[in-house]
């Protein structure tokens, strides 16, 4: 099993020069920045707003980290905790020095995160990977999590070449001339290759190798195990899956889930839509 890092020490370097410029340029204000020890690596976290009442806590997509959720932080930090977390073995501030091999450790990762953070119950926000992540915490630790808001997660189809093929199609787009983006946005169904600060940093983690498994299909008993409120958000247009046929597994196993299947919106759900996604979270943190 692999561990995430660097393939060498320029490569960090080159990467931790561009995370640390685009967070003073898109984090909206006054943060705590915290390095939680775990059994897997040191976890980065920022947390911002008020200091009592549950948090939410933001877990990324895969090659993420904590800066995808600027355009968040400052609406849902107003009346609530906020905690946005660089996943161990994703490129941002956190550090592997352990391997993560399946969905089983990668709850176990996050139960000893929110514990150590004092964090007795969350409401958990997971984008596509880290709402795979969000669901196996619930399964396997449940009694942590008051709501789940799950943005296009993963672990409901194997990623296909219609996604490879969309995710090489954006990373393309995002190294073209910035007039081109826009229109370049709307064919590829991807709006992150707007966030010239975020692709900037994205671009720079090319020397990056990635220490995750890959989001395994969950079963129906797995799915039947989680048991507190959530909200499924799919993007209509998403790559990696068929929204319709997830929504319809959705129903039928998970106890009291809510689906919402947004229209023109895909996988890339969070900067597709993030005035619709704001409001769901803050609905679901109430």
């Amino acid at each position: 099993m692999k561990i995430g890092g660097f393939r060498d020490a320029r490569s960090g370097e080159r990467f931790h020069a561009a995370y640390e410029r685009t967070l003073r340029e898109l984090w909206p204000g006054p943060k705590e920045t915290l390095d939680v020890p775990t059994s897997f690596g040191t976890t980065r976290v920022y947390r911002a707003g008020p200091s009592g009442g549950r948090p939410i806590v933001l877990l990324s997509g895969a090659g993420g980290n904590a800066l995808m959720w600027h355009r968040y932080v400052g609406a849902l930090s107003r009346r609530h905790p906020v905690v946005a977390v660089d996943t161990v073995g994703e490129p941002g501030a956190s550090v592997q020095t352990a391997p993560i091999g399946d969905g089983r450790d990668g709850a176990a990762w996050l139960e000893e995160l929110l514990a150590a953070l004092e964090v007795r119950e969350a409401h958990v926000v997971g984008c596509s990977y880290g709402g795979w992540l969000a669901l196996h915490h619930q399964i396997h630790h449940p009694g942590r999590t008051a709501s789940l808001v799950l943005l296009d997660p993963a672990g409901f189809a194997d990623p296909g070449w219609r996604f490879f093929t969309w995710a090489i199609a954006g990373g393309l787009a995002g190294l073209a001339p910035r007039p081109l983006r826009p229109p370049l946005a709307r064919l590829v169904s991807n709006r992150t290759i707007l966030e010239t600060e975020l692709m900037r940093m994205m671009r720079a983690t090319m020397g990056f190798r990635r220490g995750l498994p890959a989001a395994r299909v969950l079963t129906d008993e797995e799915l039947r195990r989680v048991r507190v409120p959530c909200l499924f958000l799919l993007g209509a247009r998403s790559a990696l899956h068929d929204s319709r046929r997830v929504a319809e597994r959705v129903r039928a196993l998970v106890p009291g889930a809510r689906v919402e299947i947004v229209p023109g919106a895909g996988h890339a759900l969070p900067t597709d839509r993030p005035d619709l996604v704001t409001e769901r979270v803050l609905t679901a943190a109430r």
